[in-house]
């Protein structure tokens, strides 16, 4: 069996289809299994084993999409991402069966890139729909997913360098999401951050990638902060940060890659949600440190109960994170360090 996998974007979901490709390497250990993905996210999960990757370049695709034209036809392509590029990305590549979404997660003319569908799936999230992935192919949906996220010895020794901490008392503060709307204010991050130092003694660390915006994020939380925090915003890459994250307590992030990057390696993660729904995209079944404030966005910004929403509905709107209270975020750490 050779199956290829379409899942160009973003972190987040590329730690979605790991679960999906272990239970496919369980069923059938002889797969083959081919990935189109994007530059980013090829850095993330590139070595995991027994995948050959195909590398897109979403300025220029065409060297990418050669490879994938000139092979005889795949026996399934499984089509995990419902934007309209992804799908028109797809047109030219020969499968002999062509499997997506079911219709009430369908957009951006997904159904017209497919031939089949998976079933309608009982759980809200992400993972959950990409699971759904392996039923057409007679695979069984795992009872606990497995990610089997690599970090190689490279990274765990930047990590060891640079956190001299006891991974007991060490807390990475990661608090951009390349969603702007969904990042909450630095002053709150400040208290929080403090906190943690204050109250219970926590070495806190500002990570992120070296954008100007999450630069200015992370200098601004320093600005606003009593207590000093470590600051390696900028200066890891995602391998490390991955390592990192193993050397930690927990990771305070709002909906983000590195929240899910997180909860692949099984730390525990304190998500900040209003912009987005935590159930459909949170850390999975790992929900009980995070604040979810979705419910309170819809009715305030949309005027209407969450529960009738479209699956995927975002509420990226101006002052939408204000409604998570510090004394809430808190709370939440108070019962994650108790834990």
């Amino acid at each position: 069996m050779n199956i290829l996998l379409v899942r160009l974007s973003a972190l987040g979901d590329a730690t979605h289809v790991l679960p999906v490709v272990s239970a496919l390497k369980i069923a059938h250990p002889d797969i083959e299994l081919t990935w189109l993905i994007g530059k980013l996210e090829y850095k993330l999960v590139g070595d995991v084993p027994g995948i050959r990757f195909v590398v897109v370049d979403k300025r220029n695709p065409g060297p990418a999409l050669a490879q994938l034209r000139t092979r005889e036809p795949y026996d399934a392509m499984l089509l995990m991402q419902l934007s309209f590029r992804a799908g028109w990305l797809t047109r030219s590549i020969k499968a002999k069966r062509r499997i997506g979404f079911d219709w009430g997660r369908s957009k951006e003319l997904h159904s017209a890139f497919i031939h089949e569908r998976i079933s309608a799936q009982a759980g809200p999230h992400v993972l959950d729909a990409l699971l759904g992935f392996l039923e057409p192919l007679g695979v069984a949906r795992p009872a606990v997913p497995v990610w089997n996220l690599p970090v190689p010895p490279a990274a765990d020794e930047f990590a060891r360098v640079h956190l001299p901490f006891d991974p007991a008392t060490t807390l990475l503060l990661s608090p951009a999401s390349s969603h702007a709307q969904r990042n909450w204010s630095s002053e709150r991050y400040a208290k929080v951050a403090d906190y943690a130092i204050q109250r219970h003694r926590l070495s806190v660390v500002l990570v992120g990638s070296s954008a100007p915006a999450e630069r200015a994020l992370a200098d601004s939380i320093k600005a606003k902060m009593q207590m000093e925090a470590l600051d390696l915003t900028g200066r890891d890459t995602l391998k490390q940060l991955l390592a990192m994250m193993q050397r930690a307590r927990a990771v305070i992030s709002p909906d983000s890659g590195p929240a899910h990057m997180a909860r692949a390696l099984g730390v525990p993660v304190l998500g900040l949600f209003a912009a987005t729904d935590p159930e459909r995209s949170g850390p999975y079944r790992a929900l009980q440190f995070s604040v979810n404030r979705y419910p309170q966005a819809a009715l305030r910004f949309l005027q209407r109960p969450p529960e009738s929403l479209r699956w995927g509905t975002k509420i990226e709107k101006p002052g939408v994170m204000d409604l998570i209270e510090t004394d809430a975020v808190i709370e939440r750490l108070d019962a994650l360090l108790q834990r």
